[in-house]
């Protein structure tokens, strides 16, 4: 028997004011072609992705109105002022036939570059262990600076980890752990956080450092090179 398909929740409501210009960085260019468009079909590619959830802008111009990619459904829903309210909007408009226990991600629309192998890796991993995320452990000293940008103390690294993206967990539980976070006025920066304020202990499998979530100009070229090499 075939192993089930998930769905992908991909929040792309956010500008990207670190870039700079008025185009939301996820629509800019990066190979001849927008961001976003490698993300999707990066993700698309991956046989156990049934289906793509986006969430965009109320006034989004530039969305080019894909349906589906690689044979899967491409699907679009209003997202909100922070990441958290446009996954949670992704979530509540995914398909009934996504179960309340059944097992969702959630990528960056700005990480082009996420290997195939790793989301697998993420898949079985983590639906064997109720949730968990891409990540790496940290390898570079940690300096934790003053106001006046000197370094006054370093951190421990053992046990501290970077977090990616894709992020999995089961619908019913990460749209709760959303709500609970938002109730209490915190602005979870990932999913992960939203489940640890909820009692969770998410599984954090190591991925690939190359990864990167294209955030400054710079970025780009990074990613460009990047794509260059899995093409």
């Amino acid at each position: 028997m075939s192993a089930p398909t998930l769905w992908c929740v991909v929040p792309a409501a956010g500008r990207g004011t670190r870039v700079g210009g008025d185009c939301p960085k996820q629509y800019l260019p990066l190979a001849g072609r927008p961001l976003i468009a490698h993300t999707l079909e990066r993700l698309a590619a991956h046989p156990r992705i049934g289906g793509l959830l986006v969430t965009l802008a109320a006034a989004d111009a530039h969305w080019s109105g894909i349906g589906t990619l690689n044979g899967k459904p491409v699907l679009t829903a209003i997202g909100g002022a922070e990441r958290s309210d446009s996954v949670l909007a992704g979530i509540d408009a995914l398909p009934a036939s996504v179960g309340t226990g059944d097992f969702v991600l959630v990528h960056d629309a700005a990480r082009p570059c996420v290997r195939l192998a790793d989301i697998g890796k993420l898949i079985e991993r983590a639906g064997a262990a109720d949730g968990g995320l891409l990540g790496a452990p940290l390898r570079d000293t940690l300096k934790r600076a003053n106001t006046a940008g000197r370094s006054e103390l370093t951190e421990p690294r053992d046990l501290r980890w970077r977090a990616f993206t894709p992020q999995m967990f089961r619908r019913a539980q990460l749209a709760a752990a959303l709500r609970g976070a938002a109730r209490r006025g915190v602005n979870v920066s990932d999913e992960a956080m939203a489940m640890e304020l909820a009692g969770f202990a998410p599984l954090l499998v190591e991925g690939a450092e190359d990864n990167i979530k294209v955030t400054t100009a710079a970025d780009f070229a990074l990613a460009e090179f990047l794509l260059s090499r899995t093409a």
